[in-house]
């Protein structure tokens, strides 16, 4: 069964959404976010992915009491994204409560650093952010495009020991008009091994569906949550039929 990972994206200690990572084109939801999380909670889900879209922006890590404050109430497994760019964002992020980190920008700007962090660490506690748009690499909150190739860019950490993968189609992100499912199962033809967890474009439990029968290991999804498309119910009854 594909793995169901509800997003939960920070600012301001706030619950939002943007469209294709422009900040400009923000909806903030009127609920906490660990209230949020709690429910997901209880609808059977295990996993959750924050991303801190203040960090991002500023590139250390800003929202960390959010992420203290989701683990405290719940025994999700989350992971963290946004802001991490030296050891003590890292640091922090763990010691806010996050099981793994998803890494991106750094990635591509630093391999040695990110590298020596899953040898430190533990290869499982990271997630490589691979964000990418016309199959090319994104960085910097996607204001940047790097120019490399993603297959390539995910073979060089695969090969490396790297094995979890979250790939967001920028070009489908936040417009709810179905994810990139060619796209993943191309990536899982090259890498039967990957854990690839797919983000993009997610509208309905007919798109989660469709990436469960192509073989999509697990996948990230918000913005169909939190406009009513996809409700707890669903989640509960989808968790629940395949257990």
């Amino acid at each position: 069964m594909i793995e169901l990972i509800p997003a939960i994206d920070i600012i301001d200690g706030h619950c939002v959404r943007l469209t294709q990572g422009d900040y400009n084109q923000q909806t903030t939801y009127d609920a906490d976010p660990v209230d949020i999380a709690k429910a997901f909670e209880d609808a059977g889900v295990k996993r959750l992915h924050t991303v801190d879209l203040d960090g991002a922006r500023s590139s250390h890590v800003v929202n960390a009491r959010t992420i203290e404050r989701i683990a405290a109430a719940t025994n999700l497994i989350i992971d963290f994204g946004g802001g991490i760019k030296s050891t003590e964002d890292l640091q922090t992020a763990f010691n806010a409560g996050a099981a793994m980190v998803t890494v991106g920008s750094l990635a591509v700007k630093n391999p040695q650093l990110f590298l020596s962090w899953a040898e430190e660490f533990g290869a499982d506690r990271f997630i490589l952010g691979a964000d990418a748009k016309n199959g090319r690499i994104s960085i910097s909150g996607w204001k940047e495009e790097d120019g490399q190739e993603l297959l390539p860019f995910v073979k060089s950490y695969f090969d490396k020991g790297l094995r979890q993968v979250l790939c967001t189609d920028i070009s489908r992100d936040g417009m709810l008009q179905g994810p990139a499912v060619e796209l993943y199962r191309d990536l899982m033809t090259h890498f039967p091994a990957l854990h690839l967890i797919a983000s993009g474009g997610v509208s309905c439990m007919d798109d989660i569906l469709s990436l469960d029968e192509a073989g999509i290991p697990a996948v990230v999804f918000g913005k169909a949550f939190y406009e009513g498309r996809i409700s707890l119910k669903d989640l509960e009854q989808f968790i629940i039929h395949n257990a």
